[in-house]
Parts: C-alpha cells; sequence; structure tokens
C-alpha cells in the first residue's frame, strides 16, 4: 500500500519515512505543502499523512484542496498543534484522524492500520492466485499453506501484481506504484525484483504464477 507523507522536518520524515517501510508500505516524502499538493494529485494514494505548520501551503489548506477533488483517501494529521481548536478544524476540513506530536511510533502505526483497515471494511483483505495468499492487513504472505517471508520491497511488488492479477502491467507502471518517486525507470531493479520474487513464490511448485510478457511487462495469473 502507498502512503504520502507530508512533513517539513526532515529528521522526523526520515524516521516515520524508514518505520513505515519497515512494515511493508511504500513511502513518498514531501517536504512542502506545494509539492504535497502536486503528488497528491498526479499519484493514487492509499493513506496521506499530513503535517499542519508547511512551508508553501499549509496541512489544513492542503487537506481542505485534497476534499474538493472529491477524493476518499484517508488522511491522517500529524501535528505539534495540539488545541482543540485545531482538532475541530482538522477533522472538520476533511482528516478522518488527528495525532499530535510528540507521538509513540506504534501509536501512529495502529492509527494508519485502523484508517486503511476501514477503507477496505467493504472488500477482502486477503488476496488469493491459485494457492498463492496475501493478507494485507498482516502482511502475510502464503503458497500452499507454507509461509513465504519477503523483504518490503517483495511484498510491495507482489501486492500490487496480486490486485492486477490476469491484467498485463508494465515496468512503469510498476516502478511508479512499489517505488518512490525518485526511482530511475530506466534501470533494471524492476526486473531483478521479479525474479527474487520467482524464486520464492514460483521454484519447486509445478504451477507457475508470475509470466513476462515480452517487450511490454508482467502478469500475474494461473
Amino acid at each position: 500500500m502507498r502512503i504520502l507523507l507530508v512533513e517539513d522536518e526532515k529528521k522526523i520524515a526520515s524516521f516515520i519515512e524508514r518505520g513505515l517501510k519497515e512494515q511493508h508500505y511504500v513511502v513518498d516524502v514531501a517536504h512542502d505543502g506545494g509539492a504535497g499538493s502536486v503528488l497528491a494529485s498526479v499519484n493514487d494514494y492509499d493513506l496521506i499523512i499530513l503535517d499542519v505548520m508547511l512551508p508553501e501551503k499549509d496541512g489544513f489548506s492542503l487537506c481542505l484542496e485534497i476534499r474538493k477533488k472529491k477524493s476518499d483517501v484517508p488522511i491522517l494529521i500529524l501535528t505539534a498543534k495540539d488545541k482543540v481548536s485545531d482538532k475541530v478544524r482538522g477533522l472538520g476540513g476533511g482528516a478522518d484522524d488527528y495525532l499530535t506530536k510528540p507521538f509513540e511510533f506504534e501509536e501512529l502505526l495502529a492509527r494508519v492500520a485502523a484508517l486503511l483497515r476501514r477503507k477496505n471494511s467493504q472488500k477482502s483483505s486477503d488476496l488469493k492466485v491459485a494457492d498463492l495468499e496475501l493478507d494485507q492487513l498482516k502482511h502475510r504472505v502464503k503458497r500452499a499453506g507454507k509461509d513465504i517471508p519477503l523483504t518490503s520491497k517483495e511484498y510491495a511488488l507482489l501486492e500490487y501484481l496480486m490486485i492486477h492479477s490476469d491484467q498485463v502491467v508494465t515496468r512503469t507502471m510498476i516502478s511508479e506504484h512499489v517505488w518512490n518517486e525518485d526511482f530511475d525507470s530506466f534501470s533494471n531493479v524492476v526486473d531483478v525484483y521479479i525474479n527474487h520474487l520467482r524464486g520464492k513464490i514460483d521454484k519447486g511448485f509445478k504451477k507457475q504464477l508470475i509470466h513476462s510478457i515480452r517487450g511490454t511487462g508482467y502478469t500475474l495469473k494461473e
């Protein structure tokens, strides 16, 4: 799942980004409201985490802007502004949750998981193709009942392929969703990770699930 973090304090942003990636989330980071606005408008995010006191455009304004575009992406405001009036303003402006600094990272993760669970409440969090299963909430992958340990990037790549099972996804589509904005789309990293994934998902099984589409990309199907 892909998260946008808009935070101007680079040390805090780096800390949150690293912690979220360890939990298998793909994270894009913006250090001002203007850049956050651009990313939110051009990319499809599963969740947005917003600071309030940002350069160029504050978090309250950015939240309102996103909601005016009829986007229903969950928004978590993360800020040092802890007055009741600030919380009322943030939640009234379209935020789904409000967490004040300083905060415990464990609580942030719990709130992120709760917002994503609420977003996906109308559909199952379990993805399944043949005997391959992925639990989006527990970040657990199994094939034929056997647990398969994956790195964060391998997990994000497999999740994307399973969400788009039976569809052809290009290398560009994969890189835009699984890697961040700084990714070099001309590198062979996508192909390298596909090979890593094949070694864990398909090796030892009669039925291969990950298929190459020459000159285009990949598909995951029975």
